[in-house]
């Protein structure tokens, strides 16, 4: 299986049709046929519908186009690596996390680096936990910020100077709004909307003193700027971490704190042994100034 075979087979997948992918590839339609014939036998499993007006992939071309798309940006990433001029500073950094105010930090260094090095570029990549772990561990972020209870101790990391504090986003209308902090009682018996990397996690259920399947659970998401919105609607409460959604000014929606307090820290990690570009280090040590 080769790069530009991998190329070809996302340019049809994209384009569902074997004469638009070939405009779009550069080359002719009976090379491109030929070449997904081939890649078939080789795979030895279909990975076209083809139809009259429009090519559709079966379950394992599927599967190959996901595969295919990291194998891809992996290459490139690598590329732009080995291509950095050695002696000009520049190269791009890719970091991933989830939603959370301690990404000012991140962005603190960030900018330390451009200022000195503007040929550096940062990539920022948002996600759940498992998303980002499985995009460090094939190698196309650098860096992975992760929010406890996640376990980082496979990777190499370094736990951040602040922590975020769980609480509950609510409509200002609503009646506990009038609490300076809300108690597991107070949500045994309301609509829960619960963060993905909250759902299922020992440290939220043990906070509730109730399973999972006990409560409510109305709606799960993974970004919480979506989860405000169904919390605008009165579709119910998100459990959820501060600092993340503007509740000043003519907000519809306040923020209280989970008592007893629950907070989680959190660690930016790396692969161990990671062998990092010039312009990674550089960018860790400034991360590292500026925490101390």
């Amino acid at each position: 299986m080769e790069l530009r075979e991998l190329k070809y087979f996302l340019a049809v997948a994209r384009e569902q049709s074997i004469s638009k992918a070939a405009e779009a590839a550069l080359t002719t339609q009976p090379n491109l046929s030929r070449q997904m014939q081939n890649l078939e036998k080789e795979i030895g499993q279909q990975l076209f519908i083809r139809g009259t007006k429009k090519i559709t992939l079966t379950e394992a071309g599927q599967l190959l186009r996901k595969r295919a798309e990291e194998i891809i940006e992996l290459y490139n990433k690598t590329e732009a690596e080995l291509n950095a001029p050695i002696t000009n500073i520049s190269g791009d950094i890719y970091i991933g996390g989830g939603e959370s105010y301690v990404m000012g930090l991140i962005a603190k260094a960030a900018r330390s680096v451009q200022r000195d090095y503007p040929n550096v570029k940062f990539h920022l990549f948002s996600g759940d936990s498992g998303t980002v772990s499985e995009r460090l561990d094939k190698g196309l972020i650098d860096f992975g910020i992760f929010i406890e209870p996640f376990d980082v101790s496979k990777y190499d990391y370094i736990r951040l100077p602040f922590y975020d504090t769980w609480g509950v986003l609510m409509r200002k209308d609503s009646p506990l709004v009038e609490k300076e902090n809300i108690s597991p009682e107070d949500l045994w018996d309301k609509p829960l909307i619960l963060s993905r990397q909250a759902h299922g996690k020992n440290m939220i259920s043990k906070w509730f003193r109730k399973d999972m399947e006990e409560l409510n659970v109305v709606a799960t998401g993974n970004l919480l700027y979506n989860m405000s919105l169904l919390v605008k609607e009165g579709v119910g409460y998100a459990v959820c971490l501060d600092k993340i959604i503007r509740t000043d000014g003519n907000s519809n929606l306040c923020f209280r704190p989970l008592y007893p307090e629950l907070i989680s820290h959190l660690d930016i990690s790396w692969k161990k042994y990671q062998v990092f570009p010039k312009c990674a280090e550089i960018f860790l040590k400034r991360l590292k100034e500026i925490m101390n």
